[in-house]
């Protein structure tokens, strides 16, 4: 059986040194991360998610700001309180919760984050950075920032002579993650629905990153004996053993199978899940310490 990756511990560890970071922030007399949260309307999953991103933040000494606006909130409206965010000496990132009402448009709103606050590494300068290799000044998307930490967990920082297959090309995890493993030298194919023979294509893999939001696509036949799996999808599926219209969370990857075939594996949940959270932390504090002129911690 594969040694299972505990997304859990690493994204504690990662949590420990942020909280580590601002108490030595704070000790050097530059106040504290702060980090903005603006949800609008009211998504439920969208609800759970910024309530654990602000409880996180505040666990982690920082001042915590959310701003919750009705569904039907203007774009221009939206437009401003970022333009206020970003103006705020006290606010080092801003974090706006997709998806957004159907009337605003999210790639605007996204672009008017200043990139100095953009903790979710989607501006145009991040994403640009990140793709010409420049890692140490980029701010990465929190989910592949903290797929790759587990990957340098089992095979370290350089990936050199390894193969490394990404199942889906979304901006917010596909293309960021193979630009990650390119910069750690490993040789990178991005894969998706219109890839022919993904089987044979993953199998070819000692990395194997699923993102691809269809549950227990991946197969235990897909995976190469000995490969590392990172399974980045996180969907809820009918449990009817558990009772009427009770659900479960799975992964993109049919973990039964995978996990008798791979080296190492993450599960879901807690697996990339928490280390998200985590590395949203870590990029906020990160943005702290630039603002406060001092050297970028790393992670």
């Amino acid at each position: 059986m594969a040694e299972v990756i505990d997304g859990k511990k690493v994204a504690a560890e990662v949590t420990a040194k942020v909280k580590a970071l601002t108490a030595e922030l704070a000790g050097k007399g530059k106040g504290q991360p702060g980090l903005a949260v603006v949800i609008v309307g009211e998504d439920p999953a969208s609800q759970v998610y910024v309530a654990s991103k602000s409880r996180t933040a505040k666990e982690c000494g920082f001042l915590s700001l959310q701003h919750t606006l009705p569904a039907d909130t203007s774009e221009q409206a939206l437009l401003k309180l970022i333009g206020n965010l970003n103006s705020d000496p006290a606010i080092h990132g801003i974090l706006v919760q997709l998806p957004l009402p159907a009337h605003i448009d999210a790639g605007k709103v996204i672009q008017a984050i200043a990139p100095a606050k953009d903790v979710d590494g989607f501006h145009f300068i991040n994403v640009g950075k990140l793709g010409t290799g420049e890692t140490e000044t980029a701010f990465v998307p929190c989910t592949p920032a903290g797929s790759m930490l587990l990957i340098e967990r089992m095979h370290g920082k350089d990936l050199s002579g390894l193969s490394a297959v990404v199942l889906g090309r979304s901006n917010i995890v596909g293309k960021p993650m193979a630009n990650l493993l390119l910069a750690a030298n490993a040789t990178v194919t991005i894969a998706h629905s219109r890839t022919r023979d993904l089987p044979a294509l993953a199998r070819t893999a000692d990395i194997l990153v699923a993102a691809v939001g269809r549950p227990e696509m991946v197969r235990g036949d897909w995976v190469k004996p000995g490969a590392t799996v990172i399974d980045v999808g996180i969907n809820r599926i009918p449990a009817p053993e558990k009772g009427e219209g009770k659900s479960r969370l799975v992964g993109d990857v049919a973990y039964e199978e995978a996990a008798a075939i791979a080296g190492a594996i993450t599960p879901v949940p807690g697996g990339v899940g928490p280390m998200t959270i985590a590395m949203l932390m870590a990029n906020t504090v990160i943005s702290a310490y630039l603002a406060a002129g001092l050297e970028r911690p790393s992670f």
